[in-house]
Parts: C-alpha cells; structure tokens; sequence
C-alpha cells in the first residue's frame, strides 16, 4: 500500500486496509479487507464519548468533552482539563483507572523529569476518557471502583450507543492499553460511525461530540501532532488516531475514511489520509510536509514513506 524507499529502492511496503464512504454511505474506495473486524483502539473514543452523553453525562463545557474523546499528549493544558473534569464532579486523580504515564510531548515529559516529577494517571493519553467514565459514574450514582468492568452501566451504555452508530454488532471485546473494555468493528461500520457523528442534526450529542473536538483541536492531540495539525489547516476536518495503524478521519460532507495499516506503524497513515484529502479536492500548503514520512539512517534522512502511485486513482 505505501512504499518506503531508501536510497531509491524499495525496501519495504507497508500493506493494509482502507474505505473511503460517500456521505449517503455507498462505498466510493474500498482497500484490503474493509469488511473484517479489527481492534479500533482509540478511534472508538468519539463513539464512547456519545456513548456517554446519551447516557446521562452532564459536562456542559465542550473543551471537557474533546479532551474526554483525546489521546492526548499529556501536556500541562491536557492535564488541568482532565484534572477539572474530576474536580468538579467530587473526584481525584488516583480515581483513575488508567495507568500512569509519562506526557507524550518530549518537551512536557522533559520538564516533568528535569522538576523531579514521575509518571502520572492524568498525563495518560487516555486519561480524558478515563475522567468521563468516572463523572458519569458520579452523577448517575454508578459504582466508580468497576467502572472498567464491561458490564459496568457506563460500558453498557457505550455498547449500545457503538451498535448504533456503526450499524453492526461488536464482534468481540478485549482491553485496550489503558485499561478500559475495547471494541472490535469493521472499518466499513466505524467510518459509518464518524459519518453519523458529522451528520448529525445541530444540538444532538452526536453533532456536539463531532463539534467539540473540531474546535478543540488541540485537546485532542497536542503539540506537533498529525491529528491536530490537519484539524487545523481543513476547516470542519475531524480526524482520530488510534494505535497499531488504526485510524479515521472525516470530511465536513460527511465523507468518511478509516484504515489499518497491518504491521501496526505508524508512519504510512498520515500519507494516505493526505492522499485521500487531495484526492477529494482538499489541499493546503501545510499538506505537502505531511505527503511523506522520511526514513532515518542514522539519525538523519535516507529515504521516504509515500503513497504508492495509482493507488488512490478511482477517487479521483
């Protein structure tokens, strides 16, 4: 699917999965095995977001509610809004059931160190998710200490609201990294999914979740992130990462993308989603950094991860 060349060879190719639906959901690109499920680790979060709200969280500010659906970088902005999220609903931050971390910002994990601090619950990437389990939790009189458990209400609810939302039963649950219960969905169900959330009628939780993390970009991932960075340069873009080549990105029309990437790296994903958003007729001068990844050899550029030629043609 991407090629990385060195030193004008190709070394490697790095294959996966890719669907690209239209707005009304018919299939206008369709990559790999689209139909099968696979673990879509973080890209859930949106979904468990609305989950959520539909189960009966109040978090009246929307800056809570992007960090809440984030993997955030841990940096001190990320940690004072997971840390207000527990304050104003009675908690504390050994509340979390997510395990501590060093921020993911080299910079804030930096100065962390060089302030004798350690690894901390809140600067997880996924403590924001973590918080808004726990306030749900709270406010609908459910047991915080087994908020984990996937039968737990607040799991429950997001179960619900997933189906829903995909159009498809989950296949199977395991655990994520951070500990909650994770979800597995086709890439065709989960770019339903996102489509649903853009779509949705103005005031529903599905359009507040969608709008929340468009204005907040940067509660959603961080500081030289790709996530945040392409919100950024395409108005009404919201895109989400997940780990192990998971990702899903979502135009302002409701044309959704997700993909797997099969050996789990990172590097091919940011390339396709370029090749795609070009593709559909998105472009911007911030774009063409992002077009390729470079491959280090000894600490500097030898070569470059980029979308095979063609590959993309019918969407053109």
């Amino acid at each position: 699917m991407v090629e990385v060349l060195r030193s004008g060879f190709v070394e490697s190719v790095h294959r996966g999965s890719v669907v690209v639906l239209a707005p009304d959901g018919t299939v206008r690109l369709a990559l790999g095995e689209i139909n099968e499920p696979v673990f879509t680790r973080s890209c859930n979060k949106p979904l468990q977001g609305l989950g959520l709200l539909r189960a009966g969280l109040d978090l009246p500010d929307d800056a809570d509610l992007a960090v809440g659906c984030a993997s955030h970088s841990g940096e001190a902005e990320h940690v004072e809004q997971v840390l207000g999220i527990l304050g104003k609903n009675g908690l504390a931050e050994s509340d979390l059931g997510c395990p501590p971390d060093w921020p993911m910002n080299e910079v804030s994990r930096n100065r962390v160190i060089a302030g004798g601090g350690g690894k901390r619950a809140a600067a997880m990437n996924c403590s924001g998710k973590h918080a808004a389990m726990l306030a749900t939790s709270v406010q609908l009189g459910w047991d915080v200490r087994t908020y984990l458990d996937p039968e737990h209400p607040a799991q429950l609810a997001i179960a619900e609201i997933v189906t829903e939302m995909t159009g498809e039963d989950i296949a199977t649950i395991g655990v994520d990294g951070c500990g909650a219960p994770l979800f597995a969905l086709t890439l065709s169900g989960l770019a339903t999914g996102y489509t649903r959330l853009v779509r949705a009628d103005p005031g529903t939780h599905g359009r507040r979740v969608a709008d929340a993390m468009r204005a907040h970009p940067h509660l959603v991932g961080g500081t030289d992130r790709d996530d945040t960075e392409l919100m950024q340069v395409i108005p009404g873009l919201l895109v989400k990462g997940g780990a192990e080549g998971v990702h899903a990105m979502v135009l302002p029309d409701g044309t959704a993308v997700t993909m797997k990437i099969d050996d789990g790296a990172p590097r091919p994903r940011t390339p396709i989603l370029v090749g795609v958003l070009r593709a559909l007729g998105y472009d911007a001068p911030e774009l063409a950094e992002k077009a390729e990844r470079d491959v280090l050899g000894g600490g500097v550029p030898v070569g470059a991860a980029r979308l095979r030629a063609g590959l993309l043609d019918d969407l053109d």
